[in-house]
């Protein structure tokens, strides 16, 4: 099961009793440890299949594992994170191919944003996700342009409601023709928009998979990287001893930086236990 499916299929009605709860209660919600770690929910499709759990299973597992909250959820689950003190980390939008880089898209990115940012704002969460979208034979500099004018004509709302759109970094390897594939491209828009509310959300194994400098680019560019996501390269998997990547050293790295947001994790479990494998991420990363 992959992200979009996974994404697609969470049921809506199944929770519609779930009481509305203040939005003080909740937001931006941090526990002890420096880093506040959440997950992307679509990694444990095949988790939750094989333990017969529910959304609702998942997000207390999740919940007792010592994460604030999960990436990648929809407005239709908001109440029910809510009812168990969870902030949506990152809220998803539009899909990746069809981003801010062509004109033709704007209106419907931009209806599609503030209905998430309205929704955002109402329970007290911090992010919403957007793309840049695929070249398509487009050169990067009249995609930036592209991008920069779209994301004007939103930014000024997301900064009424204190809501930060994140344009997500991906490997345009593996997502083919992708244009917001590279550190400098991405400071650059960021730079552009000039907004504290637009920022990038830096996927670490995005940034491995490119052949980039991790280390070096947040320290140099940290300002503008509102969220992070972690992955194990090669592979994508488990955070752990088994690929390249020393994430507890890196998260040392992050904290220096001064940085108070969320790192989600999005990695597929290979093991058989994919909780298990959840908790010793969040224990690599937990640098309290």
């Amino acid at each position: 099961m992959n992200r979009r499916t996974l994404l697609q299929t969470l049921s809506v009605g199944a929770f519609a009793a779930v009481a509305s709860t203040s939005p003080a209660l909740f937001a931006q919600a941090k526990g002890k440890s420096k880093i506040h770690q959440s997950a992307s929910l679509w990694c444990y499709g095949n988790t939750m299949k094989k333990k017969n759990m529910s959304l609702e299973d998942f997000i207390v597992a999740a919940k007792e594992i010592g994460l604030e909250g999960l990436d990648l959820m929809g407005p239709d689950t908001f109440e029910l994170m809510a009812k168990h003190g969870m902030v949506c980390t990152m809220t998803n939008s539009t899909g990746i191919p069809d981003g801010f880089n062509t004109v033709a898209n704007h209106e419907n990115m931009i209806k599609v944003l503030t209905e998430r940012i309205d929704a955002n704002a109402k329970f007290g969460f911090p992010n919403v996700i957007t793309f840049s979208g695929n070249c398509r034979g487009m050169s990067r500099e009249e995609g930036l342009k592209n991008c920069v004018e779209g994301l004007k004509k939103i930014v000024g709302y997301a900064e009424q409601k204190k809501v930060t759109i994140c344009m997500e970094y991906l490997n345009s390897k593996g997502h083919k023709d992708y244009m917001c594939d590279n550190t400098q491209w991405a400071v650059e828009l960021v730079k552009q928009v000039g907004s504290e509310r637009f920022k990038i959300l830096y996927d670490i194994f995005h940034a491995d998979m490119m052949e980039e400098d991790v280390v070096g680019d947040i320290e140099k560019y940290y300002e503008c990287f509102g969220h992070y996501h972690t992955g194990g390269y090669p592979g994508r998997n488990e955070i752990d001893s088994r690929q390249k990547r020393d994430y507890r050293a890196l998260m040392e790295v992050i904290y220096k930086t001064g940085y108070t947001g969320y790192v989600a994790h999005e990695f597929v479990p290979r093991d058989e236990d994919g909780l298990k494998s959840l908790k010793a991420a969040y224990d690599i990363c937990n640098i309290g």
